[in-house]
């Protein structure tokens, strides 16, 4: 097999090609957005998030049937409602952002699979919960374009603000910033983002892009403007390697993306010249002499 027929031949067909722009796209985005959710240790809200949908979409299916406007206008709304409210009831009571997040989101996802079950047709889970990164539409590959290009002007024109409400939030208030903006500014693109990748990638699978990026390259990078940078490009070569081992492994795309960004994440955990594992396994202790 020539160098045509293994990176070139795959995307001659117009699913193909699709599929990988719209993984180039919402792994950009997620890239960038993965290095403040992991920096603000927000990981598992992120989680809670793409989780929280469920309601949304199975609302907007028993209301205007498969539509696919419909389900995501639905899946956007129960996101929206799940960040603003986590963040109202950590700042009106004595529940901490976390607990927040937890809790509406076991309602939510409760209340979703309620819905699921009085839909009087039956909804396939397994298209909501994995996606179909090869069954990318026109209209699929718009709203991904969008969302990304969105996210990258909100980092581009808000850079300063992002990075002082990420490393020092009490700060940037003092200064006058408008940290509760931002926050929920990021919180409602993360949805947005979610909700983009609902279609390509499922609600499991779309953490994966916002995740796996940005822990790796958090194993490499000291300075946050290298973390973003590193992060996108982890994963746009790994949306690359996924959909190329997926077209000729014959396996499912999405999942095969993620495995790229994971073999690179325990890459990363094991050979980072600072914080990898190897690295501070050989590193010799300092001994100190005895008194």
């Amino acid at each position: 097999m020539n160098l045509h027929d293994l990176f070139i031949a795959p995307f001659s067909y117009d699913f193909m090609a699709r599929g990988l722009g719209s993984a180039l796209l919402l792994g950009l985005s997620g890239g960038l957005l993965g290095c403040v959710l992991v920096l603000r240790r927000l990981a598992l809200m992120g989680d809670a998030l793409s989780h929280s949908l469920l309601p949304g979409i199975a609302l907007a299916w028993m209301i205007f049937g498969p539509s696919l406007a419909a389900l995501f206008m639905g899946a956007l709304l129960a996101g929206l409602l799940t960040a603003l409210g986590s963040a109202l009831l950590s700042r009106l009571t004595r529940v901490k952002e976390d607990a927040a997040f937890g809790s509406l989101f076991i309602v939510f996802f409760a209340a979703g699979v309620a819905l699921v079950s009085k839909l009087p047709t039956r909804m396939n889970l397994t298209h909501v919960l994995f996606g179909n990164i090869l069954g990318t539409s026109s209209t699929d590959l718009g709203i991904a374009a969008a969302v990304s290009a969105v996210t990258a002007l909100v980092f581009l024109l808000g850079f300063r603000g992002i990075l002082l409400q990420t490393f020092d939030p009490l700060f940037y208030r003092a200064c006058g910033g408008r940290g509760g903006w931002v926050h929920i500014g990021l919180l409602a693109l993360t949805v947005l983002n979610l909700v983009a990748a609902l279609q390509t990638m499922g609600i499991v699978l779309a953490l994966g892009l916002f995740l796996l990026p940005a822990v790796s390259a958090y194993l490499w990078c000291d300075h946050f403007a290298r973390m973003l940078l590193l992060s996108a490009c982890i994963a746009l070569v790994s949306s690359v390697a996924g959909i190329l081992l997926s077209y000729h492994a014959g396996l499912a795309s999405g999942a095969s993306i993620v495995l790229c960004l994971g073999a690179v994440f325990f890459a990363s955990a094991l050979f980072s010249p600072r914080y990898g594992f190897i690295n501070r396994f050989l590193r010799p202790q300092s001994r100190t002499l005895p008194a």
